[in-house]
C-alpha cells in the first residue's frame, strides 16, 4: 500500500538534481528485506504517476517513454516510501514486488555475483543475504501473481493457488484445517524435517487465506510487535474480557 502523499511530488522534485536529460537514478528496494531488486531512472512526469497510482514507474531512455514496471508481465512494484540522496541525484524507492522483479525470472536483477575472473549467477542478493526472510517475502510475492492471473506452474495454464481461490473461503479454510492437523501429527510423533516441511505447508495456505482477504504477513507482524511486552496469559485474558492474573 502506498504511504507517499501524491503532494510529495513538489517537495522531492525540487530537490532533485537531474542530469542533462532530466533524469535520476532510482534504486528499488523490497520493503520487507531491505534487497535491493533494479535500478532505473525517473524524470518528473514518471515520478509523478509512480506517486498517484501507487505503481512504481520509470523512464526508459532505450524508448523514450514512461514505463510501468510490470505492465506486460504483470509483475508490478507496489510502491511503499520514496526517499532522496543527500545529492539530490538518486532516489531510493521502497517497494513490494508481485513475482521477479528480473525478466529473467531473477528476484532481483542484481543476480550475479563476482567470483574470480567470472561471474557466478543466483536469485539475487536474496540468496547470499537474509535468505531465510527474502524466501518468505518471495513466496507471498508468488501468490499475489496468481491471484492477480500471472504464471502458472501446471500443464495447460493451471495454477495450484488460483485453484484454492476460485474455492473461495471454505475450500481455503478445509486446506488450513487440513495442514494444521498434519502440523500437530508431526509434532507429536514424525522426524524434525516432517515437522518443518508440515509447519511450511502450514503458513503457505495460511497466506493464500490472508491473499484472499486482502491482507498480508505485515498486517501479521503489526500485531505480533503490538503484542511485544505482554504476557501472553494476560493477552488472552484480555481478549475473554477477564481481569488479569494477580501475583503475590
Amino acid at each position: 500500500m502506498t504511504v507517499v502523499d501524491a503532494d510529495a511530488l513538489e517537495g522531492l522534485w525540487r530537490e532533485a538534481k537531474p542530469d542533462a536529460a532530466g533524469l535520476v537514478t532510482a534504486v528499488v528496494q523490497h520493503a520487507d528485506t531491505g534487497v535491493v531488486l533494479m535500478v532505473g531512472a525517473m524524470n518528473r512526469e514518471s515520478l509523478a504517476r509512480t506517486l498517484a497510482s501507487g505503481r512504481v514507474t520509470f523512464f526508459s531512455r532505450s524508448r523514450q517513454t514512461l514505463w510501468e514496471k510490470g505492465e506486460s508481465s504483470g509483475h508490478t512494484l507496489h510502491l511503499v516510501d520514496l526517499r532522496i540522496d543527500c545529492d539530490g541525484d538518486a532516489l531510493l524507492v521502497r517497494a513490494h514486488p508481485v513475482g521477479p522483479t528480473c525478466h529473467t525470472g531473477a528476484s532481483s536483477c542484481f543476480f550475479r555475483a563476482a567470483h574470480g575472473d567470472a561471474l557466478r549467477a543466483d536469485d539475487g542478493p536474496a540468496a547470499v543475504a537474509g535468505a531465510e526472510l527474502a524466501a518468505l517475502a518471495r513466496v507471498f510475492a508468488v501468490i499475489l501473481a496468481r491471484k492477480a492471473g500471472v504464471g502458472a506452474t501446471a500443464a495447460g495454464g493451471r495454477s495450484y493457488v488460483r485453484d484454492l481461490l476460485a474455492g473461495g473461503p471454505a475450500a481455503i479454510a478445509a486446506k488450513v484445517r487440513e495442514e494444521a492437523d498434519e502440523l500437530a501429527r508431526a509434532l507429536e510423533g514424525e522426524t524434525d524435517d516432517r515437522v518443518a516441511a508440515e509447519a511450511a505447508d502450514l503458513l503457505f495456505h495460511a497466506w493464500v487465506g490472508l491473499a484472499a482477504r486482502e491482507l498480508s504477513p505485515r498486517d501479521v507482524a503489526a500485531v505480533l510487535a503490538a503484542r511485544f511486552g505482554t504476557s501472553g496469559h494476560d493477552e488472552k485474558a484480555a481478549r475473554r474480557g477477564e481481569p488479569p492474573p494477580t501475583t503475590g
